[in-house]
């Protein structure tokens, strides 16, 4: 995809490549948009930076990932709930007006043709789920999963590392932002032990956990 129009969903989270998410529909113009954009049922997504996913007048970051629909369902109060999976990277170049709803033009953003290093995306592999196992000790009432099925291409795995790993929003956006996976998974790394500091302390001391900001 290059330089084309894209319908655009702006959120308060980061949609990695590979990871799948719920959302729900709502308003008017996002109604539209899921009549506009079947058959392919394609559309992007970029992260807010300032102002409300709802209403419009946000500020909106150029990076992105396009999503495809796995499956919806229609509420009777007008409501729906889309499951979709992020499909790659996409970057604006330019916002066009939100009439009825946000677009862009926008093209693919491919990562750096660079081999992923084996030894880095074990080691990485092995810091998230540290993390979320020291995690399930701090949120002792919620199941989360440690050892998620992993899948076999590198290339994947280092975005469901992405997806798995506990971060602000901000730091979502930074990881996102690297083209160079190798820079993701050492930034991964960095994350999961600044963060994996931040609850044993909170272990030790019964510190409420603060939030990711």
């Amino acid at each position: 995809m290059e330089n084309q129009q894209l319908a655009m969903f702006p959120l308060g989270m980061v949609v990695f490549p590979h990871q799948v998410v719920g959302l729900c529909i709502f308003e008017p113009r996002y109604r539209q948009m899921l009549h506009d954009i079947a058959p392919e049922n394609q559309f992007g997504t970029c992260l807010i930076e300032r102002g409300s996913e709802v209403g419009g007048n946000d500020e909106r970051t150029s990076v992105g990932t396009i999503v495809q629909i796995l499956g919806a369902h229609h509420l009777i109060d007008g409501k729906t709930l889309v499951m979709v999976e992020g499909i790659s990277c996409v970057e604006v170049s330019s916002w066009l007006e939100d009439d009825p709803y946000p677009r862009a033009v926008a093209s693919e953003r491919c990562c750096d043709e660079v081999a992923i290093e084996p030894a880095l995306l074990k080691s990485t592999q092995s810091a998230v789920r540290a993390l979320r196992n020291l995690q399930s000790e701090v949120f002792a009432d919620q199941c989360l999963q440690a050892n998620c099925e992993m899948d076999p291409d590198p290339w994947v795995r280092s975005w469901q590392l992405c997806s798995m790993t506990p971060m602000s929003v901000l730091d979502q956006f930074k990881v996102v932002s690297l083209s160079n996976p190798n820079d993701r998974l050492r930034l991964l790394a960095e994350i999961c032990c600044e963060r994996y500091g931040d609850y044993q302390r909170m272990l030790a001391t019964d510190m409420p956990v603060p939030p990711f900001v």
